[in-house]
């Protein structure tokens, strides 16, 4: 081989050689880019989530600022400052009835605005404690109110997200050891910054059940709501009767509940109005002859101990909805209205007297 040659194959390696290097080095610098897009994007999302706690502390050091001692402070401004009222308004149009349950709401909410003004002031006082016992038959609001008072301690400032975590014994209390203080704390992580709603608390605790491990989630429990208070509000929730027996079993659980709101089963009167604010909702409306069919249907029910109030009224006018569309749908060939399409008929409705007929029939 010639010295040409020589040169010209050396010259050869030399560039094959160095377009390796660039196809490596541009590997590399894709996948640096890459891994670079990928931390931004996870701090990104973590900077969103950082921001908004951010701003609801700084939303409360804004408030923290103290006030001259000669300064004036007026309640208007102080619910218009936290937007409560549409709380209270969602409260009216959502919940027929429960007059009392909703004062005692206004009344928590007061106690909150006048500890946000003295705050203004530099009167310092302990955090009012604001865990909270529902009590009543079900299907009278609980779960609806409990959601309109995360929302309220939110805008107020005595929660940092506002959410509602709903629990109940299975998702806190395990079957074997070991299990049960794991599934606590991750409901209680779930609910940090929020409401734990726990409904039907009784059945945490079995009486003379050595083998239950119900009391260590009471425990961890109770000792959450006394050190973490200010990072969680705890609402428990069931028949009167039952929590009375709860709390008398568990007087610790008792002790730390400052606020016992209950919900009295509705009057007939009052389930009627659920209903129709129920079928306005949807578009729907009782022809008189209907509307008191179905106030026949009520009188029935509401003494049967599976009654549910206002969900059964809803379950109620789902069927009354079922019948009405099969009524409709039978007839083919005839023109039906707009009307025609929202108006329920006494046909639609199994009132009392159906009942009565549908037994007689059987026998």
């Amino acid at each position: 081989m010639d010295a040409g040659s020589v040169i010209f194959t050396a010259v050869l390696g030399v560039i094959f050689l160095g377009l390796i290097v660039l196809a490596i080095s541009g590997l590399l610098s894709t996948g640096k880019t890459t891994q670079e897009t990928t931390q931004r994007g996870h701090k990104k999302r973590g900077r969103t989530v950082v921001a908004a706690r951010r701003a609801w502390r700084s939303r409360k050091r804004d408030r923290a600022k103290l006030l001259p001692a000669d300064a004036t402070v007026t309640f208007a401004a102080e619910r218009q400052t936290a937007d409560i009222d549409e709380v209270f308004e969602a409260l009216d149009n959502d919940l027929i009835g429960l007059v009392p349950v909703k004062k005692k709401v206004q009344e928590i909410a007061a106690l909150l605005l006048v500890d946000r003004a003295r705050q203004r002031f530099g009167l310092d006082a302990p955090r009012p404690n604001l865990h909270m016992c529902f009590t009543g038959p079900p299907g009278t609001g609980k779960t609806t109110v409990a959601l309109r008072m995360a929302d309220l301690l939110h805008r107020l400032g005595y929660l940092e997200r506002g959410q509602l975590v709903h629990a109940m014994r299975d998702d806190l209390v395990g079957e074997y050891i070991g299990q049960t203080a794991p599934k606590t704390k991750r409901v209680l992580d779930r609910a940090v910054g929020g409401v734990l709603f726990i409904d039907e608390a009784y059945y945490l605790y079995r009486t003379g059940d050595s083998l239950d491990y119900g009391q260590e989630a009471i425990d961890i429990l109770l000792q959450v709501m006394e050190n973490d208070r200010d990072k969680l509000v705890v609402i428990l929730a069931g028949y009167k009767d039952r929590m009375d027996e709860f709390f008398s079993s568990n007087p610790g659980m008792r002790s730390r509940i400052a606020h016992h709101l209950d919900f009295a089963a509705f009057e007939l009167d009052e389930l009627t109005a659920i209903g129709r604010l129920m079928l306005d909702q949807s578009r729907y409306y009782l022809s008189d002859d209907a509307e008191e069919a179905f106030r026949r249907y009520l009188t029935g029910q509401m003494d049967e101990p599976l009654f549910a109030n206002a969900r059964s009224v809803r379950n109620e006018l789902e069927r009354a909805r079922l019948r009405h569309a099969h009524r409709l749908a039978s007839d083919l060939h005839r023109n039906w209205t707009r009307d025609d399409l929202m108006r329920l008929e006494p046909a639609d409705i199994l009132d009392g007297r159906a009942d009565l007929l549908l037994e007689r029939n059987s026998t």
